[in-house]
């Protein structure tokens, strides 16, 4: 059983930062690609950006030089950094876990809020 739990969703105030983390468990030898996506009221859930194991990030076109993601590989953890948030950016950011072999498919964490308001 494999298990995604996030971390770090609070309220902001527009201008503010948040930092959000991400920890995969169970039965997980290796995570092939791990990222956040965002769901903000009246949108789909669309990607912020989701690294392999080894090699190139996936953007998604939301990115805007105010995120930034990092992984740590043998933790099976993700964070991402959030800048200058602004209250468009109010929604549930998922944290989602891609495994192969005997765990093989996709994982979604709960997704905290992150409301941006004054």
């Amino acid at each position: 059983q494999v298990q995604v739990v996030e971390s770090g969703g609070d309220l902001v105030q527009p201008g503010g930062s948040l930092k959000l983390s991400c920890a995969v468990s169970g039965r997980v030898t290796s995570v092939y690609r791990m990222g956040w996506y965002r769901q903000t009221p009246g949108r789909q859930r669309e990607l912020v950006a989701i690294m392999p194991y080894l090699g190139n990030t996936e953007y998604g076109d939301i990115m805007k030089g105010r995120f930034t993601i990092t992984r740590h590989n043998a933790a099976h953890t993700a964070a991402l950094q959030m800048n200058d948030l602004v209250p468009e950016e109010t929604g549930v950011y998922y944290c989602r876990a891609e495994l192969r072999g005997l765990q093989a498919g996709a994982y979604w964490g709960q997704g905290p809020q992150v409301p941006v308001s004054s």
